[in-house]
């Protein structure tokens, strides 16, 4: 597990923390729409200490940390990439957030600096090797009847921001195509996405309570047609095939940005190029 787990830090705090930065503003305003919601739906209880797991850029850490102010509250993120610990915690000082703070740890095995009133993620649970080992590290990080709330993606099937460009590669890369020395993310953005295996997931992990619940937004892939195809290149399954596919993947360029021009020009509207998005808001007790 510790091989698989560096490889994965490797992947994070390198070529994915590069393209992740490369359209930062996409990510963290766009997939906020459903960690907004979340907070509001289950927003921590005052004066509480929080952590998000997987905090990437800490744009929903700031967020906990808002609402927490007032009453005195303070939110921690966590993630397993020094860079974007790094950058969140620039990011924290640049906004004068001073009840934000950052540390990095692997969630599966680390210190995660507990005790904890409640835990929050965003998209940051589905990229464990071992779940469960994850989840009984975040239950021993929090106090007695402390909470997990967390934003997963559903199916891919209902999820056409990622689906409908991962057919578009997938249509003109094969996978015997991709090359294996790469390093990669994990098991990827749907690992989470049945409720039965996760809810059997959390009991193992020592949750109970546990509720899943649906949330569909369109959230925004790009400020124009053209930004919309160069994320879809860099990240998400497309992404993932264009990078682990190497040369073949820069010799099709052409054919793969006319294919998705096509592919995601219904998705443009007056304000920028909007798909479809659907997650679970999974909650659980500790």
């Amino acid at each position: 597990m510790t091989d698989e787990n560096d490889e994965i830090s490797r992947a994070w705090n390198g070529v994915l923390f590069d393209k992740f930065s490369r359209f930062k503003p996409l990510l963290t305003t766009g997939l906020s729409l459903h960690g907004e919601t979340l907070i509001a739906r289950r927003p921590p209880p005052a004066g509480a200490r929080v952590l998000d797991v997987g905090c990437g850029f800490g744009d929903m850490t700031r967020q906990l940390a808002d609402v927490l102010a007032p009453s005195g509250g303070t939110a921690v993120g966590v993630d397993v990439a020094p860079n974007f610990v790094a950058a969140a915690a620039r990011d924290a000082a640049e906004s004068n957030s001073k009840n934000a703070t950052f540390f990095c740890s692997d969630v599966q095995v680390g210190d995660l600096q507990g005790p904890y009133d409640a835990a929050y993620s965003r998209f940051g649970m589905q990229f464990f090797n071992s779940p469960v080992a994850a989840l009984r590290n975040i239950r021993r990080s929090l106090r007695p009847g402390g909470t997990l709330s967390c934003v997963v993606w559903r199916k891919r099937e209902d999820n056409p921001w990622l689906r409908v460009p991962e057919l578009c590669v997938r249509s003109l890369i094969t996978e015997d195509e991709e090359t294996a020395d790469e390093p990669t993310c994990g098991p990827g953005p749907f690992s989470m996405r049945g409720p039965d295996l996760v809810s059997e997931q959390l009991k193992a992990g020592g949750f109970s309570q546990i509720t899943f619940e649906r949330h569909d937004v369109d959230i925004c892939v790009g400020r124009d047609l053209d930004e919309a195809i160069a994320f879809a290149m860099a990240l998400g399954p497309a992404g993932e095939i264009m990078r682990l596919a190497g040369d073949v993947a820069r010799q099709r360029e052409p054919q793969v940005i006319a294919a998705l021009k096509e592919a995601l020009f219904g998705f443009v509207t007056p304000r920028g190029v909007y798909a479809p998005s659907s997650t679970w808001f999974i909650s659980a007790k500790a």
